[in-house]
């Protein structure tokens, strides 16, 4: 679907954005533009400005091909059938990922953009702004980090970014004995730095209840490009049309994966229940 030179020309989108739309704004907002959508979830201008200019962009690219944006969604939720279309491409684009992270002055976000065909992501960008780290897959040709391909390794006790909404659950019910096969447990409240640190090899998994497609359906193509897996809570793969309370557990090495998924299910607990 993509020519040559269009992966790196939505890589360029994603930096002329990043530098146009978000740099500028960043520790540079008012209080009239940042406001709340929902509990502990934030908008601000730059993510409304940037989703315009990638959409913008990204129709140069693949003229015709609708995207999907977390701010238009927000307008109109039916765009999120869009990506379950069979047969039928779209883009998916998360502007700014970890926004409340940006609004609070906390140099940790990133742009997302994937490309969906057939209801299955077949290309992925994460921008790591503040960072300058660009992460990049295609289905079936690997995955990049800053241009030099990625695979994952295994790791012993491997840390990992476990999602916010269940982190209280995660402290509760798993019992300690569990909990010692596994390292340092924590949360940069963005998807997508979480990913590309995965890449790097500074972080061996990540575990999500909620699964908004802009938020993962870049990173779960590249950790499966780096020899890894992403996995739903039931065990069946990730894909980015599921219900979004069916989970998502991820690592670039099946070996980590394997490991984190039977330390939960030894615990039994009740957030590994088949939620789709």
């Amino acid at each position: 679907m993509l020519g040559n030179g269009d992966s790196e020309r939505v890589a360029d989108l994603m930096r002329e954005t990043a530098a146009a739309e978000l740099l500028p704004r960043f520790r540079n907002l008012s209080k009239d533009e940042i406001r709340l959508k929902g509990p502990g979830d934030y908008v601000t201008v730059a993510d409304v400005a940037a989703e315009q200019r990638l959409a913008s962009g990204l129709a140069k690219i693949l003229p015709g091909v609708p995207v999907v944006g977390e701010e238009a969604v927000e307008a109109d939720a039916s765009l999120l059938d869009l990506i379950g279309r069979p047969g039928e491409a779209c883009w998916i684009v998360d502007p700014l990922d970890g926004t409340a992270n940006f609004a609070s002055g906390k140099d940790t976000f990133a742009i997302i953009v994937a490309l969906v065909q057939d209801a299955r992501t077949i290309g992925g960008w994460i921008l790591d702004v503040p960072g300058g780290r660009l992460a990049a897959a295609m289905k079936g040709q690997g995955v990049t980090l800053d241009g030099t391909p990625v695979r994952g390794k295994p790791m012993a006790r491997p840390p990992g970014y476990v999602g916010s909404k269940i982190r209280k659950e995660f402290d509760r019910e798993l019992p300690e004995a569990h909990r010692d096969r596994l390292g340092r447990i924590s949360t940069l409240f963005c998807a997508g730095v979480e990913y590309v640190n995965i890449l790097e090899g500074r972080a061996g998994f990540s575990l999500y209840r909620t699964t908004k497609p802009w938020d993962h359906a870049a990173g779960a193509l590249m950790l499966r490009e780096a020899g890894g897996e992403a996995l739903r809570f039931d065990g069946a793969p990730y894909t980015p049309s599921q219900k979004v309370n069916a989970g998502i557990m991820g690592s670039s090495s099946t070996a980590v994966l394997a490991e984190v998924r039977s330390v939960f299910e030894a615990a039994r607990m009740p957030l590994l229940a088949s939620l789709d």
